[in-house]
């Protein structure tokens, strides 16, 4: 399976432009380098409440009017060049992404890679940040916080002299399959495009920026998403974001159809936690789980149908200490190899685990140092196991909890 390309990441060289990174130059960007077109005149900050679609279904129309005023150009500065010398062959680098205001105060939402390059221990911000508006304004914003385990960043700029547009947050929970969506950003570097499309796929899981953890839950969307397009909104038909939109899965770099966006309650966690403190904190488990079904239930002899099967407990971990066994030994079934013998979550403080992306979700909703109680099945026996969850690390193996 081909790797899911960030759209937004930052390129270093002008040899590696064609990756689906962020869009370079071009445009407004490179036509206005200098203090930009700013409104110093005024004090007042005007924030327009808006009403999302028309009530008489979905209005493509309707939403980029009332919504596409709050989305915004961010463009990241690296190294000791610019987006001009870039262009020119210079040293430096510089990437082009989206994002969307947040409310009066200047808080803006994008992704973490738009702002940031490099992941785990080697994550490094942008060294300036700046927010380019529909009407042309260009201002420079500070990073609050980043949060590579769910992709998402907090911007903040000086609100005065601007009119600022705030979009709605909505709810991610019960998106249904189908759902008409538009998608507003930077495809390209070319400011406030719109693209609609269906919500395709639910509960998909995406890659984060610390290795190989998981944002569980996440949105396909066959709305067009292309480089760039990474930190804007996705929208439903309400006018609500549902969603920031995040990566493509493409082999040639260009958006072909499969698209994918961070959910949005996930979005509200992380801006929460980046406001309080600058950095968002998740709880782990340590182990490496795979989802059960009917045939390798009937293979192996399982005594439930759903669950998260643990392969794997990493050593020295939360799971570890607390007695969760993970299992041995390596048998081929259809297209891939078992460990046999490990422990069956079922649930976590009570709420059912269904497979391993519940495990990941669920885990998720506490903070490190939480004491929760984990329901195993282990062979014959139903156990309530006590486990004190630590923190997440910067890096884990592939389906870690």
């Amino acid at each position: 399976m081909s790797r899911r390309a960030l759209l937004a990441l930052v390129v270093l060289a002008l040899a590696v432009g064609g990756i689906a990174g962020c869009s370079l130059g071009g445009g407004s960007d490179s036509s206005n380098s200098g203090s930009g077109s700013t409104k110093t005149t005024t004090t007042r900050v005007e924030v327009v409440e808006n009403g999302g679609g028309n009530g008489k279904g979905f209005s493509a129309q309707s939403i980029f009017k009332n919504e596409g005023q709050g989305v915004v150009t961010v463009i990241s500065l690296f190294g000791s060049g610019g987006i001009d010398s870039l262009l020119g062959g210079g040293g430096g680098g510089a990437g082009v992404g989206s994002g969307f205001v947040l409310n009066d105060q200047g808080e803006i939402a994008t992704n973490a890679h738009v702002v940031t390059q490099g992941g785990g221990k080697d994550l490094q911000r942008a060294r300036e940040v700046y927010v380019e508006f529909a009407d042309g304004n260009r201002v420079s914003a500070k990073i609050v916080g980043a949060d590579p385990n769910a992709d998402v960043a907090l911007l903040k700029i000086d609100p005065k002299g601007l009119t600022l547009r705030p979009l709605p947050l909505g709810s991610s929970a019960n998106v249904p399959v189908g759902a008409p969506v538009a998608a507003i950003g930077s495809p390209f570097n070319e400011h406030q495009s719109l693209s609609v499309g269906v919500v395709s796929a639910i509960d998909r899981d995406i890659q984060s920026l610390n290795g190989q953890f998981a944002i569980p839950g996440a949105i396909q969307t066959d709305a067009a998403i292309n480089p760039g397009n990474s930190g804007g909104p996705l929208i439903d038909g309400a006018g609500k974001v549902i969603g920031i939109n995040q990566q493509i899965k493409t082999n040639s770099g260009g958006g072909e159809g499969v698209g994918f966006a961070v959910p949005v309650d996930v979005v509200k966690r992380s801006l929460g936690a980046l406001r309080e403190t600058g950095d968002a904190h998740y709880a782990y488990l340590g182990v490496g789980s795979v989802p059960l079904f009917p045939q390798l239930v009937d293979r192996f002899d399982l005594p439930v149908d759903r669950g998260a099967w643990v392969q794997d407990v990493q050593p020295g971990t939360p799971a570890d200490r607390a007695g969760i066994r993970g299992g041995k030994g390596q048998t081929r079934f259809q297209i891939q190899t078992y460990a046999q013998g490990g422990d069956i979550i079922t649930k976590v403080e009570g709420k059912p685990i269904a497979d391993a992306n519940d495990l990941s979700s669920a885990v998720a909703q506490f903070q490190p140092g939480q004491t929760v109680t984990v329901e195993v099945h282990r062979g014959g026996e139903t156990k309530e196991i006590k486990v004190k969850l630590g923190e997440r690390p910067l890096t884990a193996p592939s389906n870690g909890g």
